[in-house]
């Protein structure tokens, strides 16, 4: 008869807490907009009709294949595959890599045209929120590339997944924060 693990909470506790936050941050965010809608029917769909619906998939099919990699990343660790959550690991920072080109293309994009952040409700919002979740994917780069680093280097296996855990953890938060963005700016009218 084998013993069964206790379940836990992957990551780190503070990690939760973290993630509980930006929820509850984005949560706000994400009503405000829905309310601004409700109340300039016009000119979101003006603003919304001037974005990039494949753009903004291209982006989502870049943070998923991140999660996966990221997913895959945490399970090779706990196999013991040091190398192989490395090679993980620097396949979710090539999708947090091309979010980000991606979205900077389209930021520059839209600076060119004029776009002011302050013209409307609609530029304000989708700034603010497009904006605050690039941030969010920077840093998710960021922890990929150090993480990355330290399972090529072997600092990460079975009983040291803390750091690859609460990585993993912090990206499928901004994912799960994208996936909201993306149905309320760009897909729902």
């Amino acid at each position: 008869m084998s013993a069964r693990a206790e379940p836990r909470l992957v990551g780190d506790g503070v990690i939760w807490l973290l993630v509980l936050v930006e929820l509850l941050t984005f949560g706000i965010l994400f009503l405000s907009f829905a309310v601004a809608r409700w109340r300039e029917p016009g000119v979101f769909l003006q603003g919304q009709g001037a974005l990039s619906l494949s753009t903004g998939a291209l982006n989502t099919l870049l943070l998923v294949g991140a999660s996966w990699c990221a997913a895959r990343a945490v399970m090779a660790l706990r196999a013991g595959l040091s190398a192989a959550g490395g090679w993980w690991l620097l396949g979710a920072l090539g999708g947090a890599v091309g979010f980000l080109v991606v979205k900077s293309h389209e930021f520059a994009g839209k600076i060119a045209s004029g776009f002011d952040w302050a013209d409307d409700s609609f530029t304000m919002l989708y700034t603010l929120l497009t904006g605050f979740h690039f941030l969010h994917v920077l840093v998710g780069a960021v922890v990929f590339g150090v993480l990355g680093w330290h399972a090529r280097q072997g600092a990460y296996g079975p009983q040291h997944l803390n750091a690859p855990e609460s990585g993993a953890v912090f990206w499928h938060m901004v994912d799960l924060l994208w996936m909201v963005l993306f149905a309320l700016v760009y897909v729902i009218r």
